[in-house]
Parts: C-alpha cells; sequence; structure tokens
C-alpha cells in the first residue's frame, strides 16, 4: 500500500473499501496521537472517528505536498484542536488516574508489548503535551523532521529543538522515576 494515497482516491472514486483500508492502517496511531492532546484514550477514539467521518463526508483535497499519512494527522490534529477549545473549560483527568473497564484494555496495551516500554510510555505521558506530540511522532510513528513540522504546524528548525528539549525532559523523567538503562 502507497501510505493510503490510493485508498483515498478510491474512496473519492466512490468505492468504500478505500476508507476500510485507511481506517484498519492509521486508527491506533492517530488515536494515540490525539490522545497525547487530550490524556482520554475514549475521547481520543472519538476524535479519530471524527476525523476518519470527514474524510468520508467531507472528501477534503489531498495536494499530494506532504504524504497521506502527515495530512491526515494535520486534519486529526485539526479536529482535536477545535474540541479543545470547544470544551476547555472540562477538567482533564491524568492518565494515571484514569480508569479502565476490562473489556477497555486500551488500544495502548496493544501497541505496547513490554514492559520497559510501558514504563517509557508512562513517563511520556508525565511531559508537557507539546513534548508527548513530538516525540510520539517522532519515534512511535517514525516521522520526519519535516511531516512533524507539518502536522505540528511548526518549523524544521523548532521541531529540532523540540525534539532536543523533549529528549532531555524524558530522560530526567524516566531517571527520576527509577528507571535503569539497558546496556
Amino acid at each position: 500500500m502507497d501510505n493510503g494515497e490510493s485508498s483515498y482516491r478510491r474512496l473519492l472514486a466512490g468505492d468504500d473499501e478505500g476508507l476500510y483500508e485507511i481506517i484498519c492502517s492509521y486508527r491506533e496511531g492517530l488515536t494515540l496521537y490525539l490522545n497525547s492532546f487530550v490524556q482520554n484514550i475514549h475521547i481520543a477514539e472519538s476524535l479519530a472517528e471524527d476525523t476518519f467521518a470527514e474524510l468520508a463526508i467531507k472528501c477534503p483535497k489531498f495536494s499530494g505536498k506532504s504524504s497521506f499519512k502527515t495530512w491526515l494527522y494535520a486534519i486529526g490534529r485539526n479536529i482535536t484542536s477545535k474540541y479543545l477549545r470547544k470544551n476547555s473549560k472540562l477538567d482533564i483527568i491524568p492518565l494515571e488516574s484514569q480508569e479502565f473497564l476490562e473489556d477497555e484494555e486500551n488500544i495502548e496495551k496493544n501497541y505496547i508489548k513490554n514492559e520497559q516500554k510501558q514504563h517509557v510510555h508512562q513517563a511520556l505521558h508525565r511531559l508537557k503535551p507539546e513534548y508527548r506530540q513530538v516525540l510520539f511522532l517522532a519515534y512511535f510513528e517514525e516521522f520526519s523532521n519535516a511531516e512533524t513540522a507539518d502536522v505540528m504546524n511548526k518549523s524544521k528548525r523548532q521541531i529540532e529543538a523540540l525534539i532536543y528539549n523533549a529528549k532531555k525532559a524524558l530522560k530526567a523523567e524516566l531517571e527520576r522515576s527509577g528507571f535503569v538503562y539497558e546496556e
């Protein structure tokens, strides 16, 4: 698959299978990225659904200036920004205090396999939202600095500085919580 672009073209041509392929390919990663904004996996899932609904209903034009994934994540970020502006008076419950039902073990359990990765992921959630977002895009989603800059609406230079500072903050957070590095 060529990163979703051909699936989107098929969707625009009337083939609903194209939307299904896009959802299957990007649902998990997009949801986790949006969770870095809202800190609630259920709201993030709903915002990801809204993103896919926008593709299906409004059929925005994909210009090809970036990868399809970068474009899709930018749409998700815009939808999430609108949600946050609209609901800015709501209290955000920290991830550590959220209780998940057994059948809602959450996408993160599937995405993060071993104990060490979970420890790093928990430390990541204790960072500033901007640091979480840049590290998630650069390392979990493997976006280039240019793609990350497009999604976060920043310059490439700002992203480089942000990654540097975020990695420093993550290291400090891991050391503060007693994380032991593998040699």
